[in-house]
């Protein structure tokens, strides 16, 4: 399979109104008023969307660290949220919305996704994905999350990338997404992930060095899981509860020890996103409510196009059926 930060903080931001100047005058003229919103081993028979189980990992591309901070649209409450739970962005009226949409190269307005739920969903391992001798006690492993909303969720894996134009794209579209992160292609450069976290952006374990699980022994599983745990709770100042194992493979050893050392589910994907195409888990080629969208932190020296030649085309295909995208961590 191609291989494939903080909360907000109370970090200098520019004024909305002055970033969306140019965009106001000709677009609302009324500076930021509100707007309704619109709406592998033999005990794991999955295989990744792409590739096969067990490749050997690509060499790692020369990284482009973040120089300072990109700026956003304005300060932000946390997470990416509003007070009230919903995005920041359905503040804004729909016509900035609109204008941002366009400043960004997307097609359409992004729809804005309804408020989380007051108490999250059950989660529970999808059919087929059990481990032999496993129970109710390990992690579950899922690729939608139980919901009818029209909504998914935007997932980046493995970090090699660091693309200050994606932080600053995702903070004024306000797209939420989750980063897992694996330490050996991140360490380069922590502050551009630590920025990420503090625009909202939730830091998840994938492992130190991106291995294939199923073929190492039970130590060696526990520390690229667990020391990874580790060195994102001091890189980052918290304990990742969610894990995404390489290439999407796992056995017993990797749910049991995944659960000592605190994590608490194991979301894959149902989809798999790049710059100028998608790929499926289901026959039907289609999103569904609750879909987890896998992609990769990955720029032109690896595939055909930017980071955010890469959220342009996720976006058309995730608006275009009539979807939103929401927060994992909201949700699991």
């Amino acid at each position: 399979m191609p291989r494939s930060g903080r909360d907000r903080g109370s970090g200098a931001h520019r004024p909305a109104c002055a970033v969306l100047a140019a965009l106001l005058v000709a677009a609302v003229g009324s500076g930021c008023a509100s707007g309704a919103g619109e709406q592998a081993d033999t005990e794991h028979r999955d295989r990744p969307l792409a590739g096969n189980p067990g490749a050997t990992p690509e060499p790692n591309p020369g990284s482009n660290p973040a120089a300072g901070h990109p700026g956003g649209p304005g300060q932000r409450p946390g997470r990416g949220r509003a007070p009230d739970g919903s995005h920041e962005n359905a503040q804004l009226a729909p016509a900035v919305r609109a204008a941002l949409a366009k400043k960004w190269g997307l097609e359409k307005t992004p729809l804005i996704a309804p408020p989380p739920p007051a108490v999250k969903p059950r989660i529970t391992t999808r059919e087929g994905f059990e481990v032999k001798g496993g129970d109710d006690s390990l992690p579950p492993v899922f690729t939608t999350v139980p919901t009818k909303d029209r909504i998914v969720f935007l997932t980046m894996d493995d970090g090699s990338e660091k693309d200050p134009e994606l932080l600053q794209m995702m903070d004024e579209l306000d797209i939420p997404y989750s980063a897992f992160l694996s330490d050996y292609e991140v360490s380069d450069n922590y502050g551009y992930f630590g920025e990420a976290q503090r625009l909202g952006v939730s830091i998840n374990n994938h492992t130190l060095n991106h291995p294939y699980l199923p073929g190492l022994p039970y130590d060696e599983q526990k520390r690229e899981i667990c020391h990874q745990q580790e060195i994102i709770e001091k890189q980052f100042g918290k304990r990742p509860v969610l894990f995404r194992p390489p290439y999407g493979n796992y056995n017993g050893d990797t749910l049991r020890i995944a659960r000592s050392c605190g994590i608490k589910a194991v979301p894959l994907w149902n989809a798999e996103a790049f710059p100028d195409h998608m790929e499926w888990r289901e026959e039907d080629q289609d999103l569904h409510p609750g879909d987890i969208i896998l992609t990769h932190f990955r720029g032109r020296g690896e595939w055909d196009g930017s980071m955010a030649d890469l959220v342009r085309a996720v976006m058309k295909t995730v608006t275009d059926r009539g979807y939103a995208v929401a927060r994992l961590e909201d949700y699991v």
